[in-house]
């Protein structure tokens, strides 16, 4: 008979390198979730493997040293960097007598906190009934049919189709509940197409900073904070550009690597605002040393929700703090277009790049031609090159 275990928020990280590198910033940005969610860390434990271990992920060798460690530091967590089968997550929970989170489990908890609209909330709910359903039958082992012995022929295959049955009607109902909200938000985007009315939305990997960029193109007041995952619940506000056609701006929930399919696939209609925008605005951490990556990590979530053909223009942000101190200013592509705006969101260098760049993009329709920004002899600007 085996019961999850409860427990607190003091965390043991483990984090494996499969090859991929980087272990430490990896280990970084898994610190960073697990505070996030509330947990308490209060050790990390690294290593390497060629490819994951089929019962225990880690390896039996290392998850003996997982067990000797959490004892030692008194953790009542472990948090795996990683997607773990239910049939891991299960033994590793019996091994190391404690529960164990992977890294879909641990995005989506965060999530499950910082969700405040509806449909947010809806959203969240079926991500995680998506993922509990694929775990059940470990949850219920204490209930399997058993082989041989009167009284040990108990209903859990029984239980487990009612847990199924009922999640399957739970699933059902969100999934109309958020089909009901897409649809109102189809509307209003129909609403500000027939109105003229273009569509901006920024993205970009989580505490890149779009919601304080957000905050200095429209005046708004949205929650920003230094961690991930700040702004869950996509906002929407006009915005003025001198010289550009009317505008609205959009800010979505920041991406991540490894993101969950399920989660994906529930923020969906979230995400639609970014597939259908005019422009996509992809702010970039411009102070990350996983600058690359991070990018990559956006393309390839955009790629997944259809929206890697929306124009895009990329937006480094936080100049003010990158290793070698970044001027603000703006690059073209091979046609002379701005394809980069160099900014900090924070200090509001370089939006007025971002203004002109945008009002290029759709200018007003009254014929009235953007001014281009005042620059000093610090701001930089990339010479047009035709092709």
């Amino acid at each position: 008979m085996f019961e999850r275990p409860t427990g607190g928020d003091r965390a043991l990280l483990v984090e494996l390198d499969f090859g991929a590198g980087d272990l430490q910033h990896r280990l970084a940005e898994l610190t960073a979730l697990a505070e996030s969610a509330g947990a308490q860390v209060v050790g990390t434990l690294t290593g390497r493997r060629a490819r994951p271990d089929a019962a225990f992920f880690a390896g039996r060798g290392k998850v003996d040293e997982i067990a000797a460690l959490r004892r030692e530091t008194a953790a009542e967590l472990v948090i795996f960097d990683h997607m773990l089968s239910g049939v891991q997550q299960r033994n590793l929970e019996q091994k190391l007598e404690c529960r164990v989170v992977d890294r879909a489990s641990l995005i989506l908890d965060i999530f499950a906190l910082r969700a405040r609209s509806a449909e947010g909330k809806l959203q969240v709910e079926l991500a995680q009934l998506a993922h509990l359903a694929t775990r059940l039958a470990g949850g219920w082992t204490h209930l399997e049919r058993q082989t041989g012995g009167i009284g040990l022929r108990g209903p859990g295959e029984t239980q487990l189709e009612t847990d199924r049955r009922l999640i399957g009607q739970r699933v059902k109902l969100l999934r109309t509940r958020i089909a009901r909200v897409a649809r109102s938000r189809a509307v209003q985007s129909r609403t500000r197409r027939r109105a003229d009315v273009r569509t901006v939305a920024l993205v970009g990997y989580t505490n890149a900073g779009k919601s304080t960029l957000f905050n200095r193109m429209t005046g708004a007041r949205a929650f920003v904070a230094d961690q991930l995952f700040a702004t869950l619940d996509t906002t929407l506000r006009k915005m003025h550009v001198p010289g550009g056609a009317p505008m609205v701006l959009s800010d979505t929930v920041g991406f991540i690597r490894d993101l969950p399919h399920d989660l994906v696939a529930a923020v969906r209609s979230t995400l639609h605002e970014a597939a259908e925008a005019d422009l996509i605005m992809h702010v970039i951490d411009a102070s990350s040393p996983e600058r690359d990556e991070q990018v990559a990590a956006v393309d390839a979530v955009l790629a997944e929700i259809r929206a890697a053909e929306v124009p895009q223009i990329r937006v480094l942000n936080k100049i003010d703090l990158a290793e070698h101190r970044l001027a603000p200013g703006v690059e073209h592509d091979g046609c002379g277009n701005i394809s980069t705006v160099r900014v900090s969101a924070l200090t509001g260098a370089g939006c007025a790049d971002l203004r002109y760049a945008l009002a290029l993009r759709f200018p007003a329709t009254d014929g009235t031609m953007p001014a281009p920004p005042e620059r000093s002899h610090n701001d930089q600007e990339a010479t047009p090159r035709c092709a």
